[in-house]
């Protein structure tokens, strides 16, 4: 991305939080500064959490002067924060704009994610999402999805930890606030960073994106960013899935089937996680899970379970616990990898599909051209 395209809303400093080490490269070239300067101020951001350009002691005096003349790390304000009896975390962070985001950490014993928004609200309308009735106000910049991850390693106290391994962050999933691949101009850098060493230095396979099926989305990002793929599947028909995600009316079950079966293919090791939210009596019937075998057999694949989490207003209800373990056995009988996800962060709605925020130029629209 371009720094000219990273002027605040006054047009005077560029906002250097976001760009990638090929985008801070270039930002540094147009100044007469050698390529490793990107480096350095990266190492600085995502490694130390230095945002005070006068603290950055390996740039020169007259660097650091011009950055603070010239240049910005802006984060956002952080509203609220909200813990969850089981240890979850929810961060409400208000934008330069007005609206606010979401973004959870879900700490476990072996790991600590964190589920990051790409989207203020979102177009996509699936019916058994809250953010989906918040509709849609814009794209995140990049600067603004890796703020999320910033602001909650410096709220964890990551950066005050010498070995990036002992951070509390062990895993970033985009799967907050809307479709990330309908806003892959900043996604990409945002993954970019997430994977440079000299960024957070996450392994690829510990950063995921989750799509509701974004064809096209996902081809380019195997080639610009291959991380991991996790697919919001729910269905297992066309008629079914165009109800629950009518973005499957554009990219139908087998054409998203194929698109998957292409990211994994050049690498054994690597599989798509297909997520299936569990809505009482619409998808959670042991035929269900028999057709859901027949239909991801012969891709590599590990299924996330999800009973439902429910909202005011949701038509839908979560299975009892009976039915979730019946469809779950069915899929490890036949020998597929298969987890039921327990709700973490419910009682603070911060559990998947819960997410709302506050959008404040509410539009709806149909899928954008992005999805062409």
């Amino acid at each position: 991305m371009p720094a000219d395209a990273l002027k605040t809303a006054g047009g005077g400093r560029t906002n250097l939080l976001g760009l990638d080490r090929g985008g801070l490269a270039a930002y540094f070239a147009q100044r007469g500064e050698p390529a490793f300067r990107a480096v350095q101020l990266a190492r600085w951001v995502y490694r130390r959490g230095v945002t005070d350009f006068a603290a950055m002691t390996d740039l020169s005096k007259g660097l650091r002067a011009r950055l603070a003349e010239e240049a910005e790390l802006t984060l956002p304000e952080v509203l609220a924060e909200r813990v969850s009896a089981d240890g979850t975390r929810k961060w409400l962070l208000r934008l330069a704009d007005g609206n606010a985001v979401e973004t959870v950490f879900i700490p476990e014993p072996d790991r600590g994610t964190l589920c990051v928004s790409s989207q203020v609200g979102c177009v996509l309308n699936c019916s058994f999402c809250m953010t989906a009735r918040q509709g849609f106000s814009r794209n995140l910049t990049a600067a603004e999805i890796v703020a999320q991850v910033w602001l909650a390693q410096q709220r964890l106290g990551g950066f005050a930890i010498a070995e990036r391994s002992r951070r509390p962050i062990t895993n970033v999933v985009l799967m907050g606030m809307g479709e990330p691949l309908l806003n892959l101009e900043a996604v990409i850098p945002a993954l970019r960073l997430l994977v440079d060493d000299h960024g957070f230095g996450l392994s690829r396979r510990r950063v995921t994106v989750s799509t509701a099926g974004v064809v096209p989305g996902i081809r380019r990002l195997r080639e610009a960013a291959p991380v991991s793929l996790a697919v919001s599947l729910h269905a297992t028909t066309d008629a079914l899935r165009d109800r629950l995600v009518p973005l499957n009316r554009k990219y139908p079950i087998r054409e998203l089937l194929a698109a998957c079966a292409e990211y994994v293919a050049d690498d054994p090791r690597r599989r798509v996680t297909f997520e299936y939210v569990l809505l009482a009596g619409v998808n959670d019937a042991v035929a269900d899970a028999e057709a859901l075998v027949r239909l991801l057999r012969g891709i590599p694949a590990k299924v996330n379970l999800i009973p439902f989490n429910p909202f005011p207003g949701a038509p839908y209800r979560r299975p009892a616990q009976a039915a979730v373990d019946r469809f779950r056995d069915v899929l490890l009988a036949a020998g597929m990898t298969a987890i039921t996800r327990r709700p973490r962060g419910d009682d603070i709605e911060a559990a998947c599909g819960q997410l709302a925020g506050q959008v404040r130029s509410r539009v709806r629209r149909r899928f954008p051209e992005a999805a062409a």
